[in-house]
């Protein structure tokens, strides 16, 4: 392990909200190790880092593996550096109604919201509590605030994964690793939402879509915090969002 490198690890690192977090810490001079499942769907992002002159490294792992997930956290701290940040940053927003949910669904929704945001959590604590420092960032959403009408599998996913944020805040925030929940409110700037949601999309215009290159500047914003003044939940959200 190279000791002078820190690295930021991304779980989930999307073609959004994921990659634009990956790409604002390579520009902070972290090395970039972004995850997920499919490393083929990682190669524009790594291109894209390298070509500003970061370091990105891609992994192929399920976070919901806890064997996948020691595996990870061991490759990246043997042979990379040390993981000063985690974020957190798998979605699962499937709506169904209640009425037809499976259990199937029901709980590989569970699995990849909030299960998986346990095992990588814990994981990373681990080595940071020995080090004595570390970030911990959760994506969360509005579900994890209230539970909307056909969306009761991922509320209650949304739910468990900022219960776990306040709990590990409280145990591990005294031990210098700074934990915080990102509660992420309105629609997101990707290629999903253009697609299926023009008359949303359309809002782009007015600032009324969530950038994602500004919901990275928030997560290094959380990083970066003083210890004196750590925020646990941070919401963002575009100003013509009603809430």
């Amino acid at each position: 392990m190279n000791e002078n490198k820190k690295v930021a690890l991304i779980i989930g690192a999307g073609d959004a909200t994921g990659g634009a977090i990956a790409r604002r810490f390579a520009r902070e001079g972290y090395v970039a190790c972004v995850t997920r499942r499919s490393l083929d769907k990682l190669q524009p992002l790594l291109e894209e880092i390298r070509s500003e002159g970061g370091e990105a490294h891609g992994f192929a792992s399920d976070a919901r593996r806890e064997e996948q997930v020691a595996e990870l956290v061991e490759s990246i701290e043997r042979d990379i550096g040390p993981i000063e940040v985690m974020v957190f940053n798998i979605g699962a927003n499937v709506p169904c109604s209640i009425l037809d949910e499976t259990a199937r669904k029901y709980f590989k929704i569970w699995e990849m919201a909030c299960f998986s945001g346990f095992l990588t959590s814990q994981a990373v604590a681990r080595r940071m509590v020995t080090r004595g420092r570390g970030t911990i960032l959760f994506t969360g959403a509005t579900a994890g605030l209230r539970g909307a009408a056909g969306f009761a599998a991922f509320a209650g996913a949304k739910h468990g994964i900022r219960a776990l944020a306040q709990s590990m805040a409280r145990e591990l925030g005294p031990l210098n690793i700074h934990v915080a929940h990102v509660v992420v409110d309105g629609a997101i700037d990707t290629a999903f939402i253009r697609d299926s949601f023009p008359e949303l999309y359309a809002k782009k215009e007015q600032d009324g879509i969530l950038d994602p290159e500004h919901i990275a500047d928030s997560y290094w914003f959380l990083h970066a915090q003083p210890r004196d003044a750590w925020t646990f939940e941070l919401d963002l959200r575009p100003w013509m969002e009603r809430w």
